[in-house]
């Protein structure tokens, strides 16, 4: 299996420690460069963060045995990854970020609301990862530098990781997709050595001899998996691929991008399933990098701290370039190097707070996942129904014709409509313990299956609705032709 990544020389706009120049206009064909490849070690990298062993916890806390985790962290990973690639394949066909082609479907003025929730969603993953990245390097530096644990270092530290991702997301596309190789055989490599060791502290014992769990947590462990997985990326898919060449094959960029996501958080979280028998209160722990590290001889503790810090700097910096690029979306008049700068104090500020008041990790952090899940499956549903029947993102000129701002439509209603009535649904039957919907009984109840629900809905309305409006196009009778003055 070749995962190489050679091809044309990246072009002056976009080369690796030099700032990136462009921010929302499509790529040319003759700034085209790289190869599906790089995407695996882009996602590969994206999901080295001890975060996977949290989620690994959580599906265990449901009552699934060591197998049923194994199978919900590989089939989840792949499932959601799977998505994350297929709408990557319209980065490469169009040249355009995410949120740019959202407005095809929706409308300029109706993409507004799809991509509030994007940058809401994308920086507050970026401030959970700086916090846990936080405590890693606070603790990196207690034990290395002998310093005394205090407010002040945490503070400290999470300006540290913040600085280091404003630097790298300031650069942007080439100089990510550089840092993601080296992160992926550095830090992937000093992770899936830590792994066994982490591996051998579980109680095999009741591991193996455990019952199974139901159906219901099956499904609900698999929801966890999959919205904390490829749904909390999916909204900035094409935003690694619009840099392809247009002829390289769209399988291999579904290829890879689920291939390199789900070797890496699959791994994570089936050694968090493993941990969790070691580990009971992992789950919930408010610094999971130290219920990690606690079960380490000390001879390892460096090496875990520093495997943490690599991957969640990794995950924190593909966030901050696209939510930066969101908020060219949003109108922030300012350019894209800049907008970054934007997001980070808004991480800083929030992730002082958050250092502050730690009480209660899991509550807060399952309900934020489940909760913004939904109106970003519902998103994506209405995206990829929309590729499916309009073929837009293959047809679109090289130049950006068709992007015009006077060409494309305000709103359209079939697709807002259809986002929000699935969301709406989706939320209505979902239970969490930040919100409980009105719907959410039965199995909904006792499940995160809310979001699933939503997703099929607001999919099958858009579907309907769209095939209905190309009938009517099609069965019209054409326009008269106008009659020439003699």
């Amino acid at each position: 299996m070749s995962i190489s990544t050679r091809a044309r020389p990246n072009p002056a706009t976009d080369r690796p420690w030099v700032v990136e120049s462009r921010g929302l206009d499509p790529v040319p064909d003759k700034d085209r460069h790289g190869r599906p490849a790089e995407l695996f070690w882009v996602w590969f990298a994206a999901n080295l963060g001890i975060i996977g062993i949290v989620y690994g916890a959580i599906i265990a806390s449901l009552g699934l045995d060591l197998w049923q985790g194994t199978v919900v962290a590989i089939v989840g990973s792949a499932l959601s990854f799977l998505l994350v690639g297929v709408l990557g394949v319209a980065g490469k066909r169009a040249g355009l970020p995410m949120l740019v082609l959202s407005r095809l479907p929706f409308g300029r003025s109706g993409n507004i609301g799809p991509a509030v929730v994007s940058w809401v969603s994308l920086v507050g993953w970026e401030t959970v990862t700086a916090v846990i990245a936080a405590d890693a390097l606070a603790a990196l530096a207690e034990r290395t530098l002998g310093l005394p644990a205090s407010d002040t270092l945490e503070f400290v530290a999470l300006v540290a990781v913040a600085s280091i991702s404003l630097v790298l997301g300031r650069l942007g596309h080439a100089t990510i997709v550089a840092v993601q190789r080296i992160v992926a055989w550095t830090f992937g490599l000093l992770t899936l050595g830590i792994c066994p060791v982490l591996a051998r502290r579980a109680h095999w014992s009741a591991l193996v001899h455990a019952h199974p769990g139901s159906h219901l947590a099956l499904l609900s462990g698999l929801s966890i998996v999959v919205a904390s997985g490829g749904i909390s990326w999916v909204n900035l898919s094409a935003d690694y691929s619009r840099y392809l060449p247009r002829r390289e094959a769209g399988a291999k960029v579904v290829w890879w991008t689920t291939l390199g996501a789900t070797l890496s958080l699959s791994v994570l979280i089936v050694v968090g399933v493993l941990l969790s028998s070691a580990i009971p209160g992992l789950a919930g722990a408010s610094n999971p990098v130290a219920a990690a590290g606690a079960v380490l001889p000390s001879w390892l503790e460096v090496p875990f701290l520093l495997a943490a810090l690599g991957g969640l700097l990794s995950q924190m910096v593909m966030g901050l370039y696209s939510s930066g690029l969101g908020l060219l979306v949003l109108g922030v008049r300012v350019r894209r190097s800049r907008t970054v700068l934007i997001d980070t104090a808004v991480v800083v500020l929030v992730g002082s707070l958050f250092t502050i008041v730690r009480q209660g990790f899991l509550a807060p952090f399952v309900s934020f996942v489940e909760l913004l899940a939904c109106p970003i499956a519902t998103w994506a549903a209405v995206y990829v129904v929309d590729m499916a029947v309009h073929h837009r993102p293959a047809s679109t000129p090289e130049a950006g014709a068709g992007w015009d701002e006077v060409a494309l439509a305000k709103v359209r209603p079939s697709a807002l409509v259809a986002w929000l009535a699935g969301t709406a649904l989706g939320l209505a039957c979902t239970a969490s313990p930040l919100f409980t919907g009105p719907l959410a009984l039965g199995v909904f109840a006792r499940s995160s299956l809310g979001y699933f629900l939503g997703f099929f809905v607001s999919g099958a309305i858009y579907l309907v609705a769209e095939a209905t409006s190309l009938r009517r196009s099609r069965s019209a009778p054409p326009l008269p032709r106008p009659v020439r003055a003699s």
